[in-house]
């Protein structure tokens, strides 16, 4: 299994446990959105650009810097996938107002804008922003 793939298994291991995700910034990735919607995990996934996404995958375009806070309501939640530094806050502000985590990764060296737990996966860090205590 490649580094890459490794990597997406341990994003897949955390985020399976939450019942409804939304994803921001989907792109063209859209196997994460589409392995965890196949264990059950209710996906919307979102970006500024319209995107195909796997079935049962729920697409809504949306920015998170002036989102549609319908989108992230009641989600258990946000994560993000390479996630730029001018990202982070307005990501966690959604996860928070729908009572959600936020976990993302970065490019590179991009260090988190927020305070976040640190999880140590195949090809970097995973960053963790919790709404609720453990």
């Amino acid at each position: 299994m490649s580094d890459s793939r490794r990597n997406l298994q341990a994003l897949f291991d955390y985020l399976r446990e939450y019942d409804r995700v939304v994803e921001v910034g989907i792109g063209r990735r859209a196997d994460l959105a589409g392995r965890l919607a196949q264990v059950g995990v209710a996906v919307t996934a979102t970006d500024v650009y319209s995107r195909e996404v796997p079935d049962g995958v729920r697409f809504v375009r949306d920015d998170v810097v002036e989102p549609d806070p319908a989108v992230y309501a009641d989600a258990d939640a946000v994560y993000a996938r390479n996630l730029p530094p001018e990202l982070h806050r307005p990501a966690l502000e959604v996860a928070r107002a729908a009572g959600g985590d936020f976990l993302f990764t970065t490019l590179g060296g991009d260090q988190p804008a927020i305070p976040v737990e640190r999880k140590t996966i195949r090809e970097g860090t995973l960053y963790v922003a919790r709404s609720r205590p453990q």
